[in-house]
């Protein structure tokens, strides 16, 4: 008894002093604007304890008596404090901006006293970059790991004075769903949450990589929307995991340049703060932080093991206060890597949460992403599971699992608003007027109207709605009605249709099509991968340059022309489509169009040594066959209900079409062979943006009147067009063959940065240049003595040129975007053939495209 009294007096003893030694915290601001400092260092040196304060500045640190504690930050005059008995627990500190230290973090010429010359932090650095490569896991012959992933989306900031009033105070569902943030500490209500569990399989010889998605699940606000997956598919493209032991890491849709890759020792200034220790692992602490911090890069802290390995122990990441990066207005990535009992230093937690502000408030969006790796293997793999080309594959009830199996897998528990998300939809869906309001967000963001109630699956959908209303030159206003089926009426067979109207020709006009998918959809037919069939027939009116168009001919926004269209055909069109897509990218695409033309406006279809009658302006038929290849490697598509669009543009696309004319078949009057080919590349500069390339090329490899012939893509509209070329006329040039390049640099702000106030604006500059190779052979030549009298051919129109095959013809491009960070403007200049009559020297194109 007397032992065990002993050792509860030392045990309370013990108790005590730890009691009595307690803790300091406070938060960390600037001296002259009152901001929180985020990533303040709070150290007591030589002691090797320390603390970092989080977004909001707030920091916690044991107290020490007689210890002196250092709050330091980049941009900042450090600060001391000598602690003692009398030191309060609650300490605020301000720190005063350090004018010579800005101008370093400017990168200003004259006055930067940064140098990498004999800077052990460089010195340092540069060891921890040639050592990673001996650390990564690629290096061994096989690898495996588990991950739990949960991404969930909130409003952000709520205050006090919004839940005592307003509509949170009169719907009590609403307010218990709000809760505090434990990171930010601010009022958020989730939204929308997305988990995930999956394993990735390595193999290093042949290299191959596999993804095995073991559950996945989405709940929220998405649930409203037919196609609310598209929140879920750009949240995780967009807030995509990152891993800093790869030279550029992928965020938020652009490339950031690690802290710890081949090119940052260039791109990063580096500051060794201390050492200290994390869990018994000795460290050294650096801070970071971009040369110029308007660029796409990180600042933060690497904590270094200081061992031979030099591997990273922990990372915290954020972005600088005044980064160019739209929407964003803060930041946060902590990972932490543990040593496993083989010694190998692996990836276990990787944690981000960003603050979005979308209209300029304080903090609109918050989203978070969780991930834990663990179960990491080294054994050998089975074969089997590298089977086949998909980089992803799903265990066919992914989307099935009980909550039971989600409560045992979870590697971290849910928060009382996220638990609690069936309850705050019932109360949205009970709301007055819901019907009506969703309606309308749907019909704005999704482009469709629904034919259901609210909360009934629709079978039918009205629209495009801005296809509804346009005009041409030749039917003028014009009015159109549309729709199509759901998967809802039936997931493998498909509908949709228009009428429309030209009030000026007072022409009536029609569309239709039958789909039939052999896999089942969730919605649309477009859906990835296409398996269908497709039939249709129509009657309309059409311009050449329609079919470079990205979007609907009958788009509002792009029948507002810069030129007068007057070369059209009513068209009588029958078609019969095969589509085949595989998982891994390759597609075959395949089928038949029946078509008859007939001319209208300022041309005439009039064959060699024919004369049209009087107010006749000629027709003519083809029958043709095509098969087209598909190869776009890693491409993963967003699915809308008007179209699929890709989640982003760094996928290669190769594509090879050939086309067959059939002379006699269901009234075709022509045999010819068509051949195509186009290959589109993105290549990142790392911080000075993109460069987007797209080379074509095509042969008519037979004589054919000059509807056949090889027209150039030509935007006709104000609305900026991708891979066509802006001032070309319609039909302005006639060619058999032709190679064309376009080049569009894209450099994110990399010029603008570094002129005065314009680049407070926060502008991106784009620079573009265009040019095309054409020729015509002598036989599709009409207005050569040897085709006199060939009907096969016929008459050029007036305003169609044949080009010198030794000249091409160029433009240039030069434009701002980002523009409220949604309007691009591009000058637009014409190099060659500008003798032509039909020539435009120089024009603008708009654009608008929201990105971070």
């Amino acid at each position: 008894m007397i032992k065990i009294g002993r050792l509860f007096i030392v045990i309370l003893l013990c108790l005590f002093t730890i009691v009595a030694k307690g803790q300091i915290s406070g938060t960390v601001t600037d001296e002259e604007t009152g901001f929180s400092i985020p990533s303040a260092s709070v150290i007591y040196k030589g002691k090797h304890v320390a603390a970092v304060s989080d977004v909001n500045g707030f920091y916690k640190i044991a107290k020490h008596e007689g210890w002196t504690l250092t709050f330091s930050a980049l941009g900042y005059k450090s600060r001391t404090l000598k602690v003692s008995a009398s030191t309060p627990a609650t300490f605020n500190v301000k720190l005063k901006p350090e004018s010579t230290h800005l101008d370093e973090v400017m990168v200003s010429s004259k006055k930067s006293k940064y140098s990498r010359k004999d800077n052990p932090a460089v010195e340092l650095m540069k060891r921890v970059i040639a050592a990673k490569h001996q650390t990564k896991l690629e290096n061994k012959d096989f690898y495996q790991y588990r991950t739990y992933e949960k991404v969930t989306v909130s409003l952000n900031d709520i205050s006090k004075s919004q839940l005592d009033s307003g509509v949170y105070s009169r719907k009590s569902w609403l307010k218990d769903q709000v809760e505090k943030n434990p990171i930010t500490g601010k009022n958020v209500l989730p939204v929308m949450v997305t988990e995930k569990i999956f394993r990735k399989f390595y193999r290093k010889d042949p290299s191959k990589e596999r993804i095995f998605v073991d559950a996945e699940k989405s709940y929220g606000v998405n649930e409203l929307i037919e196609t609310g997956d598209i929140f879920t598919v750009m949240a995780n493209e967009v807030f995509s995991e990152v891993d800093i032991y790869d030279d550029q890491v992928r965020l938020l849709q652009f490339p950031f340049t690690s802290p710890i890759g081949k090119h940052a020792i260039g791109f990063y200034r580096y500051y060794i703060v201390d050492t200290l220790k994390i869990d018994n692992d000795s460290c050294i602490h650096v801070s970071f932080l971009p040369n110029n911090q308007q660029d796409f890069g990180f600042r933060g802290e690497l904590y270094i093991l200081k061992d031979s390995t030099l591997h990273v122990r922990r990372v915290r990441l954020s972005i600088p206060a005044r980064s160019d990066v739209n929407f964003v207005k803060n930041m946060q990535i902590e990972q932490e890597y543990l040593r496993l009992p083989s010694g190998d230093w692996v990836l276990s937690v990787n944690d981000m949460i960003v603050e979005l502000s979308v209209t300029g408030r304080s903090g609109n969006f918050l989203v978070s992403r969780v991930s834990r790796r663990n179960d990491y293997d080294f054994g050998a793999i089975d074969p089997k599971m590298f089977r086949g080309k998909a980089k992803e594959k799903r265990d066919p009830y992914s989307e099935m699992r009980t909550n039971d199996y989600w409560t045992d897998n979870r590697e971290t528990g849910l928060t009382t608003g996220e638990e609690g998300m069936g309850k705050f939809l019932n109360g949205i869906r009970n709301i007055k007027g819901f019907g009506w309001l969703i309606a309308g967000v749907k019909a704005v963001m999704e482009n469709y109207i629904e034919t259901s109630k609210a909360g009934v699956p629709s079978k039918v959908d009205i629209g495009p709605v801005n296809s509804m209303v346009s005009s041409n030159d030749i039917d003028g206003f014009r009015m159109k009605m549309s729709a199509q089926t759901t998967a809802h009426l039936n997931p493998h067979l498909f509908l949709n249709g228009y009428v429309s109207h030209g009030f000026k020709s007072d022409n009536n006009y029609y569309g239709g099509e039958f789909v039939y998918s052999f896999n089942k959809k969730a919605y649309t037919p477009d859906e990835y991968p296409k398996r269908n069939i497709r039939v249709g027939a129509s009657y309309d009116i059409c311009s050449p340059s329609d079919k470079f168009k990205s979007v609907d001919k009958d788009n509002f926004f792009t029948s507002l022309r810069w030129s007068k269209v007057e070369k059209m055909a009513y068209y009588h069109r029958q078609t019969i489509d095969f589509e085949r897509e595989e998982d891994w990218g390759f597609g075959v695409f395949g089928g038949l169009k029946f078509e008859s033309n007939r001319a209208v406006g300022d041309w005439k279809f009039e064959k060699i040594g024919e004369t049209l009658a009087p107010g006749q302006l000629g027709k003519f038929r083809i029958s043709e066959a095509y098969i087209q290849m598909v190869y776009s490697p890693g491409q993963s598509y967003v699915n809308t209900k008007q179209r699929r669009r890709p989640t982003n543009l760094d996928s290669p696309v190769m594509k090879l079409k050939h086309t067959v004319g059939m002379k006699g078949f269901m009234g075709g009057e022509y045999d010819y062979h068509v051949t195509e080919a186009s290959i589109y590349k993105r290549v990142w500069l790392n911080s000075w943006g993109k460069v987007d390339a797209y080379l074509k090329g095509g042969i008519q490899w037979s004589q054919v009147p000059f509807p056949l012939l090889i027209a150039p893509a030509a935007n006709l509209s104000y609305i900026w067009q991708p891979e066509t070329f802006e001032l070309i006329n319609n039909m302005e040039f006639l060619n058999d063959k032709y190679v064309s390049l376009t080049l569009e640099w894209n450099a994110n702000g990399k010029l603008f940065n570094r002129i005065p106030l314009i680049k407070e604006l926060q502008w991106r500059e784009l620079i573009g240049f265009n040019i095309l190779y054409g020729g015509l052979s002598d036989k599709n030549n009409p207005a050569l003595p040897q085709n006199f009298g060939n009907n096969r051919l016929m008459s050029f129109p007036d305003g169609c040129y044949v080009m010198d095959p030794k000249n091409p013809y160029m433009e240039f491009r030069v434009g701002v975007q980002n523009i409220f960070k949604l309007l691009s403007v591009e000058y637009v200049r014409r190099l060659t053939y500008l003798k032509l009559p039909t020539a435009t020297k120089h024009s603008v194109r708009f654009g608008f495209k929201m990105t971070f």
